[in-house]
């Protein structure tokens, strides 16, 4: 569903990416794993359509984005690292506006956004202003609207950022029930070790060059270490790091 071939972009005399290579297929959950400064944003940037990359190929569901733009960018949903919603506007409207966007027809819209905000729990607050809600509940909606237009590849950019460990494991929860609703590639950036739980895939990423890929022992097993994140710290040069930070955050 997403594949990204040789994909490398500067800014200036910062190399941010240097020739990234990944493939994420229908039903697979990837965690792209590196510290602050390895690239993740900048790759979800280009995945994205917010910027071009300088060199290589990235494709959404076979569609190549840089020939094909709109056609590949409506088959992605994203959650950025950012809030993105309107916080003057209620849930319900910063939804339609979302679907409105995707040239969705209302009465559907209407029927999945109503079905989402079920599924999250929210259906009694869809009138309510975004700035009502909690950091956790905002997440919840930025789910719902990146899943009304129904993609073949979510993006969830550092999406936990900020949010205490019952949210987060909350949003993990909702983005596995998606995922056993429809076969879409999910590809999630962090920086937190324990957010590896469970994924099929792992990336991991520094100073804008993939370090392994694969499943988690293979990853381990590339890395050369008796855990994933032993392995990580010592080829990032995070040892200081690892042993400061007990809660296993890349910072």
């Amino acid at each position: 569903m997403l594949s990204v071939r040789e994909v490398s972009k500067s800014y200036g005399a910062v190399k941010a990416l240097d020739r990234v290579s990944l493939e994420v297929a229908a039903g697979s959950f990837c965690v792209l794993l590196g510290p602050n400064g390895a690239g993740k944003s900048t790759l979800f940037q280009l995945l994205s359509g917010l910027f071009v990359p300088d060199g290589g190929e990235i494709f959404i569901d076979g569609i190549p984005v840089r020939r094909q733009p709109a056609r590949a960018l409506a088959r992605l949903g994203v959650v950025f690292q950012q809030q993105a919603l309107d916080l003057d506007l209620s849930i319900a409207r910063n939804l339609l506006l979302h679907a409105d966007l995707h040239g969705m027809p209302r009465a559907l819209a209407r029927q999945r956004i109503e079905e989402g905000l079920v599924q999250f729990d929210l259906a009694a607050h869809g009138g309510r202003k975004v700035r009502e809600l909690s950091g956790g509940n905002r997440r919840r909606v930025e789910l719902i609207r990146a899943m009304l237009h129904r993609p073949a590849v979510l993006l969830m950019d550092e999406a936990t950022v900020g949010l205490d460990l019952p949210s987060r494991r909350a949003l993990r929860s909702h983005i596995s029930h998606c995922m056993q609703q429809r076969p879409m590639a999910v590809l999630w950036a962090t920086h937190w070790i324990e957010e590896i739980e469970d994924a099929g895939q792992v990336v991991v990423l520094h100073r804008g060059r993939v370090l392994a890929d694969g499943s988690q022992q293979a990853v381990i097993a590339a890395l050369g270490e008796p855990t994933l994140e032993q392995g990580f710290f010592k080829a990032a040069g995070l040892a200081a790091t690892h042993t400061n930070n007990p809660q296993g955050a890349l910072s």
